[in-house]
């Protein structure tokens, strides 16, 4: 049996969570292994929401808002990208591949480039293999 990785994805309620619901009313085939979690923009995630993810469990992360420039809240997704970019290289010190990473721009419209952002962030944690940083790990590297 080959290694399914479960990945939590973060949408921004305006762009791509409703290009991943195009996707599904569009038909368009994409690996089911992405559990979404709609905000209402990029900008509302903590980078802790991350890290908390990963930790439960998640084999990767997924957040994906608006096109930069085209943010229902103006400037929501530059704070985001910005946040974004600076925790990516955060991962490499708490000893997580930031690969296991992944923030993507889907507008409302692209439903079939939702399906392609799916199925490249599937194919990039599954080459990774089992996220091995669970919490109980962290608590007793921490306790030593």
């Amino acid at each position: 049996m080959s290694f399914e990785p479960k990945i939590v994805a973060f949408l921004c309620n305006w762009c791509t969570y409703a290009g991943a619901d195009l996707a599904g009313t569009s038909r368009y085939q994409y690996p089911p292994n992405v559990r979404t979690v709609r905000v209402m923009c990029s900008s509302r995630i903590n980078p802790m929401f991350i890290v908390n993810a990963l930790l439960e469990g998640a084999d990767g992360v997924l957040v994906s808002g608006c096109h930069p420039g085209e943010c229902h809240y103006v400037s929501g997704n530059y704070l985001a990208r910005r946040r974004m970019i600076l925790f990516r290289r955060f991962l490499e010190h708490l000893g997580i591949h930031p690969d296991r990473f992944r923030m993507s721009w889907v507008s409302a419209s692209e439903g079939a480039k939702w399906a392609e952002v799916v199925k490249e962030v599937t194919e990039g944690v599954r080459a990774l293999g089992p996220n091995e940083i669970k919490r109980e790990q962290v608590w007793m590297q921490q306790s030593s």
